[in-house]
């Protein structure tokens, strides 16, 4: 018997990417999208806008939900884009949302960036938390075709190619999303099975 657990997405993308992150420890869970409304994500923080997530989809359907907010966080610039990473050129395009970074960061220095991830559980009254931190720095120009959103310019610590030229499956290794929902799948499965 397996149990249904909602990722509050409709980006059916991120339903596989997370199926390929987790593998073995969905075993026993079954990982289905969400087809609900939409909630306004106000919250302050990756962690609040991911709860908001996750309620709403535990809401609307009945069942235990997970949720993510991430973005990325340049230290020259305040923390910026931060929480507004998705629109930080106005709306979401990841072409100039990246364009608008390089620009802001043109003439700094530090270049020390990281990626969060908060990962949010909601089973009934039981709400979750677990931060996931990919600490790195931000290129002067992309480099590389994979990954999305800010990966072209990103390169995580470590590693000497930016996270838009790691594979998927070395990407889903080392992620943000991959430290958070590492994190948070022992919690989930607790509560689940």
């Amino acid at each position: 018997m397996t149990v249904q657990l909602v990722l509050a997405t409709h980006n059916a993308h991120k339903v596989e990417e997370l199926r390929r992150i987790l593998g073995a420890q969905l075993d026993g869970i079954e990982l289905i999208g969400y087809d609900g409304p939409e909630p306004v994500e106000d919250a302050d923080s990756f962690g609040g806008n991911a709860l908001i997530k996750a309620r709403a989809a535990a809401l609307h359907t009945g069942l235990a939900a997970i949720a993510d907010d991430s973005g990325i966080s340049v230290d020259a610039l305040g923390g910026a884009p931060g929480i507004h990473s998705a629109r930080y050129a106005g709306h979401r395009d990841d072409r100039e949302n990246l364009e608008l970074l390089l620009a802001n960061l043109a003439s700094a220095t530090d270049r020390a960036a990281q990626f969060t991830c908060a990962a949010a559980l909601v089973v009934g009254d039981f709400e979750h938390v677990e931060l996931g931190v990919w600490p790195g720095s931000v290129l002067r120009e992309p480099a590389g075709a994979g990954g999305f959103g800010y990966d072209p310019v990103f390169q995580p610590e470590g590693i000497d190619v930016s996270a838009a030229q790691l594979t998927a499956d070395e990407k889903n290794a080392v992620s943000h999303r991959a430290r958070a929902f590492g994190q948070i799948m022992p919690v989930v499965r607790a509560q689940l099975l």
